[in-house]
């Protein structure tokens, strides 16, 4: 019996023995099998692990910064803010006071003290105050901080910022969240079309922590490389800009037009120096409606503007005899009739009158009877009408070219039938105003990377064709010049551009008054034109194209339609042109034209007076601002200046206002420009009031104002 027990205890303790190290053999081949990173249910447990493990770190880079041509912020990132409120007891800091924590944060993100109290009540551990506590300003949150309470916290992210507003909103563009929140990008203008290069490479650092969190020393880190979007310098010219933007405002709020244009354009290079349309939008706040740059995607019958064209093309051929006449006040085609402006006309008349005059009649003759229909079609392609200016710019259209018969084809001569861009038009003045050379119109200068500081794309100029000859584009500017300057009378009726002339400038250029085509019918009434203007100064040599159309504007009785262009055009070619010191004609000028002009030097770091004295003995004009040492000077060095020009040196101490009366607005924007200012203007000639006031202490980011009154 008792051997029988001891057999059976055996014979148990053999088998519980076999099942442990069955169970023990199990298990270490279990392991060996995870060790070699096998999967269990779908899942590699090493991996797993090491994402308990692991931690990991973002690090955030800046998208690219935007400059204007001169060296002006015009998009970047800045800090933004994410309020958060500890509320949990459990936590080292947390809100103990949360009706007074509620009436103190209530006013700052403007909400009701309720509803910041109603989340501080939440039962979580920490919350957030929905799109008001998100992306604050650095003063907000420094208004914030000041206030010290308890469990109140930030998280920091960046946003885009847009310093100059809606100025050349379209142009520039603006960018979104992409879709995981972690970058932004862009939607409209070079935001978007250059968004690969601007975008930026965030990078990350993963390390190992302990269950408490704490990273475990000694252990290796992987480090993915974060790198900054690429810098884009535009070829804008942001005190252009700023006068442009403020001119169509201006006559935008006047005027209340449906939309308006405007583009200033280097002739000699086709740098676009300042582009604007209204209505426009903040880049900062995404009110935005239309999404579409008209002055590049919008093509529209343009008008007597047109006319420029069609008389150069005819120069060109040789078809061009100012001398000769014809009968003005209609004219009858295959297809219809074709009427002046002025529906009687002004009897017989020659082309030139015909030009001065701007007679849809005198151009349908000389198109249908000298050049030719369709070698005013061949002539308008080699000035690149019947396709895209290929500027850098997203959205562009090409023309609506009506070809068809011969009453389009005539129509198309002054302007109506076939539609054009506003872009399409500054690129074919180009050619008249650089002897014949068409230059493509571009936007963009360079894109610099920042942290090499070496140049990853640049745009130089570009021939965009040579459509006529260097002596066609100087009979047409002396044309243009009639257009402009001519004061005799034919008939009762003057020349049509007069109002447009800026004395010892010698502008040229011509008017356009366009009927707007609905539903197939033209529309009736003053108030239903696009008023336009394409101008460039001076005459012989131009340096600056301004070309600005004006739609539907409410006029008063009195207008005559021109109004609303010339109070654009006016003050953007003059303070243009002198901001880029094209020296007036004037017989004291002219006789001190071969040594009136020097480099200006560099004069950063110097003693502020050592420079005002050096200034001085070259005949230049220096207006110290401030004491100490010259920290910034305008204009920069290297400059060539015309003597008496005034010099702008920002010191080191302490600014005051000067005395603005007699300046220029050209001396006004170097001032505004050194001090780190925004100029706003009103009027045309020179300062006759100011705010700050002269004397007042400068402070960067204040807005000078100045008014403007003809001396």
């Amino acid at each position: 019996m008792i051997q029988r027990k001891r057999k059976s205890m055996s014979f148990w303790a053999a088998a519980v023995g076999g099942i442990f190290m069955l169970a023990f053999f199990i298990l270490i081949g279990r392991f060996v099998f995870i060790a070699q990173g096998k999967e269990i249910d779908g899942h590699n447990l090493i991996q797993v692990g090491k994402n308990q493990w692991s931690d990991y770190e973002v690090v955030n880079e800046k998208r690219g910064t935007i400059y204007s041509g001169d060296g002006r912020v015009l998009a970047e990132d800045v800090p933004a803010y994410t309020l958060y409120a500890v509320v949990s007891s459990k936590a080292d800091s947390y809100v103990k006071d949360k009706v007074k924590t509620a009436s103190e944060l209530a006013p700052i993100l403007n909400m009701k003290e309720s509803a910041v109290l109603a989340i501080l009540n939440k039962k979580a551990y920490q919350v957030e105050f929905g799109s008001n506590g998100k992306m604050l300003s650095e003063a907000k949150k420094s208004q914030i901080d000041r206030l010290k309470l308890p469990g109140i916290g930030f998280t920091t992210e960046s946003e885009r910022f847009y310093p100059e507003q809606s100025g050349a909103a379209y142009t520039i563009g603006f960018t979104r969240p992409s879709a995981d929140g972690s970058q932004q990008t862009g939607v409209l203008g070079i935001e978007q079309s250059l968004n690969r290069y601007l975008t930026e490479k965030d990078g990350m650092v993963r390390y190992y922590r302990s269950l408490g969190g704490v990273p475990i020393p000694d252990e290796s880190r992987q480090i993915t490389q974060a790198s900054p979007g690429n810098d884009v310098h535009l070829t804008l010219n942001t005190q252009i800009q700023t006068v442009l933007d403020q001119a169509m405002t201006g006559v935008y709020n006047t005027y209340k037009p449906s939309s308006m244009i405007g583009i200033v354009a280097d002739p000699k290079t086709g740098k676009i120096l300042a582009l604007s349309t209204l209505p426009d939008f903040n880049p900062n706040l995404h009110n935005i409606t239309q999404f579409n740059n008209i002055a590049i995607s919008s093509p529209y019958e343009p008008g007597s503007v047109m006319k420029i064209f069609t008389v150069a093309s005819a120069i060109d051929s040789g078809s061009f005899h100012g001398t000769a006449t014809y009968k003005s006040g209609s004219y009858t085609t295959a297809g219809g009739t074709i009427h002046d402006w002025n529906y009687s006309g002004w009897g017989m008349i020659d082309f030139d009158q015909a030009f001065e005059l701007s007679s849809n009649v005198g151009m349908s003759v000389l198109t249908d009877q000298y050049l030719g229909p369709d070698k005013l079609g061949a002539y308008l392609k080699k000035f690149g009408f019947m396709q895209k200016t290929g500027i850098d710019l997203p959205g562009e259209s090409s023309s609506l070219v009506n070809w068809g018969s011969k009453i389009d084809k005539l129509e198309t001569s002054f302007g109506q039938s076939s539609a054009f861009t506003a872009m399409q038009i500054v690129q074919a003045a180009t050619a008249i105003a650089d002897n014949g050379t068409m230059m493509r119109p571009y936007v963009v200068d360079k894109i610099v990377n920042p942290d090499t500081h070496k140049t990853v794309l640049a745009n130089h100029p570009t021939v965009a064709g040579r459509p006529i000859s260097a002596q066609a584009a100087e009979q047409t500017r002396a044309l243009m010049r009639q257009v402009v300057s001519n004061k005799n009378v034919v008939n009762g009726y003057g020349a049509t551009g007069t109002l447009y002339d800026l004395p010892g400038y010698d502008v040229i250029g011509k008017t356009g008054t366009a009927q707007i085509a609905e539903n197939g019918q033209y529309l009736t009434g003053k108030n239903n034109y696009v008023y336009s203007f394409l101008g460039m100064a001076p005459q012989n040599d131009p340096k600056v194209i301004v070309y600005v159309a004006v739609k539907q504007p409410h006029l008063k009785p009195t207008d005559t339609g021109e109004e609303p262009v010339v109070n654009v055009v006016k003050p953007v070619m003059s303070s243009t042109l002198e901001y880029m010191q094209v020296q007036k004609k004037t017989t004291a000028t002219v006789n001190q034209q071969n040594n009136s002009s020097s480099i200006l030097n560099q004069f950063i770091g110097s003693p502020i007076d050592q420079a005002v004295q050096s200034l001085k003995a070259k005949g230049f004009d220096p207006v110290a601002v401030g004491t100490g040492q010259v920290v910034g000077q305008m204009p920069y060095p290297g400059e060539q200046l015309i003597k008496g020009s005034k010099v702008i040196l920002l010191g080191s101490g302490t600014g005051k206002m000067p005395d603005l009366t007699g300046w220029s607005l050209a001396d006004s924007m170097k001032l505004a420009n050194a001090a780190g200012m925004k100029l706003t203007a009103k009027g045309d000639g020179f300062v006759a009031s100011q705010k700050p006031a002269p004397g007042s202490i400068i402070k960067a980011g204040d807005t000078l104002a100045v008014e403007l009154k003809p001396q």
